[in-house]
């Protein structure tokens, strides 16, 4: 009995100590400085193909039938796959 409460204290020290660390090195980062006009702004993405967009809508479809989307997420999303085309 003893032993379990000694592995379940060092689970959660150890799981504090964890998050104070990865919290400590998000604080101590630099700030990032805005852009200047001598760095370029990044490039636009460009459009899909048709090839990728269909292959997008069958994975989407695929998700559909196996019952990971609905119907209105399934229309949705491939609302916005068409516009894009």
């Amino acid at each position: 009995m003893f032993r379990r409460r000694a592995m379940r204290r060092a689970a959660v020290v150890g799981g504090v100590a964890y998050t104070a660390g990865k919290a400590g090195t998000n604080q101590s980062a630099p700030a990032e400085q805005p852009p200047t006009a001598q760095q370029e702004a990044p490039t636009p993405a460009a459009p899909p193909s048709a090839e990728e967009s269909m292959e997008e809508l069958t994975k989407l479809k695929d998700l559909l039938d196996k019952g990971v989307l609905t119907q209105a997420e399934f229309d949705a999303q491939k609302q916005k796959i068409l516009q894009t085309m």
